[in-house]
């Protein structure tokens, strides 16, 4: 284990994305039927009410058991990762991953359960109208966002490097202490 950095501090963030979409959602829900909405910054954002049968942006509409079966495999993969990830690696993916994870259960508890997800945050920019999405959504894409950061930052790092210089997996190779994330 890491010292100033424990693994669960990445599961308790995925559970604070997951209860958080989950009572978004809820609220959604009870206050609003479908396609009413709520303009909160005039026409540039709006609370829509709409149930997504489908994947992101609608996409591939009523193949439930294919995004159940799809999503136990992302999350097995995720858990892995997130593991791995804490011991050879910086913070930023395993926070990343954890974002993902909450975002990956939430969605897949609404299709386990209600054969589709509700999706409400819409974004208009001039003619454009963004797909509505939602909180889970948004864990996710900020979980890629951090994970593709990460890889532009190590790509940065490999290439400042001296021919001598030490990769941090080499030091891990080695045993050798380096940086700690205190969190």
């Amino acid at each position: 284990m890491r010292a100033g950095r424990k693994l669960w501090w990445f599961y308790l963030i995925a559970l604070a994305v997951f209860l958080a979409d989950q009572v978004s959602k809820k609220w959604i829900e009870q206050n609003l039927g479908p396609g009413d909405k709520i303009e909160v910054l005039g026409n540039f954002f709006v609370i829509t009410f709409i149930k997504n049968p489908g994947a992101a942006f609608g996409i591939l509409k009523e193949q439930t058991v294919f995004f159940l079966i799809v999503t136990v495999i992302v999350v097995s993969g995720i858990v892995w990762y997130m593991h791995r990830a804490y011991r050879t690696s910086g913070p930023l993916p395993p926070v990343g991953l954890a974002l993902i994870l909450g975002g990956a259960i939430g969605n897949f508890v609404d299709r386990a359960i209600y054969g589709e997800v509700v999706d409400f945050l819409q974004f208009t920019f001039g003619t454009w109208v963004f797909p509505i999405f939602n909180l889970a959504d948004t864990g996710i894409t900020v979980g890629v966002c951090l994970l593709l950061l990460d890889a532009v930052l190590a790509f940065a790092r490999k290439d400042d490097r001296k021919d001598g210089d030490k990769t941090e997996e080499e030091r891990d190779r080695q045993g050798e202490e380096r940086p700690q994330f205190d969190g």
